[in-house]
């Protein structure tokens, strides 16, 4: 008999849906039903994706509705259930801040005492402000969280930001972070072996797509009474590929490093006459 497929519950629109689903690509799913009004099945993976409110979620998770799933950090934090952070993901990354109105003088976290903070992220802020002793109002809303202080219904808010842009377009700033948040996989506690192996199989191909994100191919051509010092300065995976070229006294040195430590190297390499550098992205790399 075939097994059952993992069942994963994803956001059903917006820029971490979209986020999701190219992941899923990335990882060589391919989803049959592309409407996404309620579900799709993977045509190549025992995969079945549920497209929800990232909100109700983490309660499906924990009550095995879906066996897995994919939102912010925050929002589990949030509705605080019994589910298994199985990886963080790496995208949809922003920050749940206090903001307070542009023209207010801020020192430090005791100013809000006695304020009234108007959030969409209660548990979070109350959690917040008991570790840190503050005595302050949670005015629970919905939406349209930035709105509040300048219609008289707070003094402060905790709210998503990411580029801040929205604060500044209702004259707010913001003075805190609370948090840092970014997309996870969560998954469901009680597993069976099978769903479990499934989700590893899953979990395998999303860190080789993130790994490659992070990791460039280099190749360059170095003079052979360089050869040692440029594979020094190289921070690659274990030791690099060289290979003689057909022009004596060269060689052409291949390796795997960071995108972030080429930028820091590149001027190293070239001071010990490395030429022809050429940077190419990975498609997919197994760890």
């Amino acid at each position: 008999m075939k097994n059952e497929p993992l069942r994963i519950a994803i956001q059903k629109s917006g820029r971490l849906s979209e986020k999701s689903l190219e992941l899923l690509r990335a990882c060589g799913i391919s989803l049959s039903n592309g409407d996404r009004k309620l579900k799709s099945l993977a045509d190549n993976f025992p995969l079945e994706v549920f497209f929800l409110r990232d909100d109700d979620i983490p309660q499906y998770v924990a009550e095995g509705v879906a066996d897995a799933g994919i939102l912010g950090e925050n929002e589990v934090q949030e509705k605080a259930q019994p589910v298994e952070v199985v990886e963080k993901l790496g995208f949809a990354k922003c920050r749940l801040a206090l903001a307070i109105k542009r023209e207010e003088t801020y020192s430090d976290l005791s100013w809000f005492s006695g304020k009234r903070i108007a959030t969409s992220y209660p548990v979070i802020l109350q959690e917040f402000l008991k570790k840190e002793g503050i005595q302050a109002t949670v005015e629970t809303i919905g939406g349209s969280v930035e709105i509040s202080p300048g219609i008289g219904l707070s003094d402060a808010i905790l709210d998503i930001v990411s580029t801040g842009s929205t604060l500044v377009m209702n004259g707010l700033k913001e003075v805190e972070t609370v948090m840092r948040s970014e997309a996870v996989l969560i998954g469901n506690k009680g597993l069976s072996a099978e769903k479990r192996e499934i989700l590893e199989q899953l979990l395998f191909r999303i860190r080789a797509v993130n790994a490659a994100k992070k990791n460039k191919y280099i190749l360059l051509n170095a003079p052979n009474d360089k050869l040692q010092d440029i594979i020094q300065i190289l921070p690659g995976m274990k030791s690099p590929t060289v290979l003689p070229l057909a022009i004596d006294g060269w060689s052409s040195v291949h390796t795997v490093i960071q995108e972030d430590d080429f930028w820091n190297v590149i001027g190293k390499l070239k001071a010990n006459g490395a030429e022809g550098i050429l940077v190419s992205p990975i498609e997919k790399m197994i760890l």
